[in-house]
């Protein structure tokens, strides 16, 4: 019998995936990461592999996984457009079925199963800010909808698999997050306007700009993630977990443009299909529960983002999907 904790991360070297990591480690876990590497990079973990409670499996999730663990943490999947559209089948065999597999597992050893689920699950919404008990705008057809509705029908079965099997399931609702290692060619708006910035190319906007997003910067999201984890045991979800501080992308070149005193020029192309015009978590579940509000400031996390791509361009590590 195992003492220390030992906790299952699938997505584990992505972006999101390996600050988790990392933090489940200075907490004193044993962490097995499982990434099948389609849009991660093994240098997000390089600095973990010395650590003799880091294992890492190679290992699409759309398979069965068969571990003896205590919590998994289910962030598999492409999380950007320009990534979950490249397969958009595989994209929602990764949400579906990997969700299915993942639930299987945390059934058979009877323990509590976290849902990375998205924003995204709001579509384009008509409601402004976004409450947790709002259903949402989807495009069920769409060119998002392989992600969009995967998420959705992921949750549809984490909640299935709670009600019928009494699984400890928790489903969070993750809004966009920001800061180091996230991938710099990933076509996210942040990692896009700073690496343009840093290499002096045009800054591209779709649309006039006017569109709002929120952003979060990443240790405060993991925080919050592990937060709903390991308290309230009763309480499933979903839950937003996002920065409610919410800015135009205009602003969000403006700022980066300031950041990295880039000479670059703003340039306005066509708007892609079903982008949302507003994205804004109300967090008010997050605060009264877990008396989480996010404290960084997005000018405070743009600084320390700056500097990963910074050295990532001046180490020539870029590394492509």
């Amino acid at each position: 019998m195992h003492l220390r904790k030992r906790v299952l991360v699938t997505g584990g070297s992505g972006f999101l995936g390996s600050h988790l990591c990392e933090r489940l480690l200075q907490e004193g876990c044993e962490v097995i990461c499982v990434d099948n590497f389609f849009t991660s990079s093994k240098q997000n973990i390089e600095h973990l592999l010395p650590n003799p409670r880091f294992e890492v499996i190679r290992h699409d999730i759309t398979f069965p996984l068969y571990v003896e663990v205590d919590e998994i943490y289910n962030l598999a999947c492409p999380a950007s457009p320009i990534h979950y559209q490249f397969d958009p089948v595989q994209t929602i065999k990764t949400c579906v079925h990997g969700a299915i597999n993942m639930l299987g597992l945390a059934k058979r050893l009877r323990i509590p199963i976290f849902q990375a689920s998205t924003s995204e699950v709001y579509g384009d919404p008509e409601v402004h800010p976004q409450p947790e008990s709002y259903w949402g705008n989807v495009n069920p057809v769409g060119y998002r909808s392989c992600y969009d509705e995967g998420k959705r029908c992921a949750e549809s079965l984490f909640f299935a698999y709670h009600r019928q099997h009494g699984l400890p399931v928790k489903v969070g609702r993750i809004f966009n997050t920001y800061g180091p290692r996230m991938h710099p060619n990933d076509g996210r708006v942040v990692s896009n306007f700073i690496m343009q910035a840093l290499q002096g190319k045009p800054i591209t906007i779709y649309g006039d700009g006017s569109q709002t997003r929120s952003f979060c910067y990443v240790d405060e999201l993991v925080d919050l993630m592990i937060r709903f984890m390991r308290n309230d045991h009763v309480f499933c979800g979903p839950l937003n977990m996002g920065n409610p501080g919410e800015f135009t992308i205009l602003e969000l070149a403006q700022h980066v443009i300031e950041l990295t005193g880039s000479s670059s020029d703003i340039s306005f192309e066509t708007m892609p299909n079903d982008d949302p015009r507003q994205r804004k978590p109300d967090i008010t579940v997050a605060q009264m529960r877990y008396g989480w509000e996010p404290q960084v400031r997005l000018s405070e996390g743009l600084v320390l983002t700056v500097k990963y791509f910074e050295e990532l361009l001046i180490s020539g590590k870029l590394w492509e999907r």
